[in-house]
């Protein structure tokens, strides 16, 4: 779907069940985004069914597998989400710790951006973090996302930040769930 220099990004099917579980299951996963409740491999199917490959039919986007485009070996997810109590779609990324630091995240999340303000013709994207995971902001930053500040969000409070289709008026381009 989405290619880079070293990276390739595309859509999650069921057979990506077994990255899945693992990735999930990563305790730094677990701490710095949330744990899923996926412990099987039937967990991990569920999951995809009910996440991303039902964001991909009702959105036309969701979140992504990205491998490493020489190797086709899975590293992580990055992918843009439909919350329903954000207005606009926000960016999600997650590698596994072998692969932090070595930029592939701000690749992957660049590219994520563009096909949402060019293909897809999203005039906003936002993004959310907890209010200390300073790693993230940083590269939300270098996507050119602004800081918005703290909001509430089920019942905990997170950080939340936006950018704005860079080129366009929002008349040419699509809005999504809201």
């Amino acid at each position: 779907m989405l290619e880079t220099d070293r990276l390739l990004i595309r859509r999650l099917t069921e057979d990506d069940a077994p990255f899945i579980l693992g990735h999930l299951n990563e305790p730094t996963f677990i701490e710095k985004i949330r744990d899923s409740g996926v412990r099987t491999l039937d967990d991990a199917r569920r999951y995809l069914r009910e996440g991303a490959l039902l964001s991909y039919s009702q959105f036309g986007f969701g979140l992504y597998l990205v491998t490493l485009a020489d190797s086709a070996q899975a590293i992580g997810m990055c992918g843009l989400l439909q919350r329903p109590d954000l207005p606009a779609p926000d960016i999600g990324f997650a590698l596994d710790p072998p692969y932090w630091g070595r930029g592939y995240a701000l690749e992957a999340a660049r590219a994520v951006m563009e096909h949402g303000f060019g293909d897809l013709g999203l005039t906003e994207i936002l993004a959310i973090t907890s209010p200390g995971n300073e790693r993230s902001a940083r590269l939300l930053r270098r996507l050119g996302m602004e800081d918005r500040g703290l909001a509430d969000r089920d019942g905990g409070v997170v950080r939340v930040f936006g950018r704005l289709a860079p080129t366009g008026s929002a008349s040419e381009r699509r809005e999504v769930g809201g």
